[in-house]
């Protein structure tokens, strides 16, 4: 049985969504221009609807919700301090195609991947977690530390090297599920590998779980300020990102009310 928050979660941000939101703004406003009494009111709905569309997927406002969380947490410069551990979270692998296509499928977070096996090369005595479980709404999916235990060659890493975590359906579960995993000790540094728009909420989560960690920050989805004004050439891709983005401040919020993180914004220590 699904948690209530995780099951609250989903359905407000189906509606919430801001592609999903605008588009049943017009699709509302289609169907009352159809009525005597609405028609006036629904063809501006329409309109509002079909326009926000394309305002929010061509303009630069996906780059204006998404910079100041990717420029939350720096990335990570190694000052040879030791490393105890990393810790990788998933959304990165594609757990069905990867069973389904018998080879490892990644999505556009695959950065999260290639830091693994590239932090796994450079750290040969860290311990290395990769925290990923399975499961929408409506469906049971494999975990995604499943898939990635299945392929582990494709990596080079040996199956032995790496803690499978594959319960966790949300990002506090990520934190809480890996703490009991390692109990890691007092003072070692643990890097923890995700992508930068979701890092706040990621390092919020462990430090609530009692897991302080080292951020290290990957796919990036903008080239920094110089974004600020740059727009859209396809309707879709701006409000990707815009959902993205969104979600994740949604996120931050929703985390905060439920006790789930530390700060309502965390911030580097």
């Amino acid at each position: 049985m699904r948690p209530l928050f995780y099951v609250l979660s989903k359905v407000f941000w189906f509606f919430a969504t801001p592609s999903n939101f605008l588009a049943t703004l017009a699709l509302m406003g289609v169907g009352l221009a159809w009525t005597k009494r609405l028609r006036r009111f629904g063809a501006r709905l329409a309109v509002l609807g079909v326009v926000g569309l394309l305002f929010a997927g061509l303009s630069p406002l996906a780059n204006w919700v998404i910079l100041p969380l990717e420029d939350r947490f720096p990335a990570f410069h190694d000052d040879e301090r030791p490393v105890e551990g990393i810790i990788v979270l998933g959304g990165a692998v594609q757990a069905e195609e990867s069973f389904d296509r018998e080879q490892l499928t990644v999505n556009e977070a695959a950065e999260r991947v290639i830091a693994l096996a590239d932090l796994a090369r450079r750290y040969p005595a860290a311990k290395i977690v990769f925290s990923g479980g399975g499961g929408t709404l409506f469906t049971e999916e494999p975990a995604e530390a499943d898939a990635l235990a299945r392929f582990m060659d494709t990596l080079g890493i040996s199956q032995g090297r790496i803690l499978l975590e594959n319960r966790s359906r949300t990002t506090f579960e990520n934190a809480l599920y890996t703490r009991r995993l390692v109990e890691p000790k007092p003072g070692a540094r643990w890097l923890l590998v995700t992508s930068a728009w979701h890092m706040p909420r990621a390092v919020g989560c462990f430090r609530q779980a009692g897991f302080p960690v080292t951020a290290y920050p990957v796919d990036f989805r903008t080239r920094g300020r110089s974004d600020v004004w740059r727009t859209f050439t396809f309707v879709s891709e701006g409000l990707r990102r815009l959902d993205l983005s969104a979600k994740e401040w949604a996120g931050l919020i929703g985390y905060r009310l439920a006790g789930h993180t530390d700060a309502l914004f965390p911030e580097p220590r």
